[in-house]
């Protein structure tokens, strides 16, 4: 499907994320929707802080949109596909400690949980 080059290029990008070790997926809306993208990005940069001070064995995704147009920034969690809205920098910390890493879902902060399967 993919030349040679292009097929190393890809699986070097998978190393790097870390996909074989990671455990759980973290997809971050940004805003301007649901916030301000001021806070969206604070709220992105925590994330990117919390995940490696941790050592979350998690990948991470910064999204414009997670179509909650209200209430937000909102971060989903997955496998389990927990939703937090208001995640701000010091909710996203708790949450990367609690959930994230503790496998715990923060259920004061939690809007929703729907996992995708299983």
């Amino acid at each position: 499907m993919h030349d040679e080059k292009t097929q190393r290029a890809i699986e070097a990008g998978f190393a790097k994320m870390g996909l074989e070790k990671a455990r759980r997926h973290a997809f971050l809306c940004t805003g301007p929707e649901c916030c301000a993208r001021e806070e969206g990005l604070a709220s992105w940069e925590a994330l990117k802080a919390a995940c490696k001070a941790t050592g979350a064995e998690a990948l991470r995704s910064k999204a414009d949109c997670l179509r909650i147009c209200a209430g937000g920034p909102w971060l989903v969690v997955y496998p389990e596909g927990t939703w937090y809205g208001e995640a701000t920098p010091e909710r996203v910390e708790r949450i990367v400690r609690e959930h994230v890493v503790g496998g715990v879902s923060v259920a004061e902060w939690a809007a929703k949980t729907r996992p995708l399967c299983g």
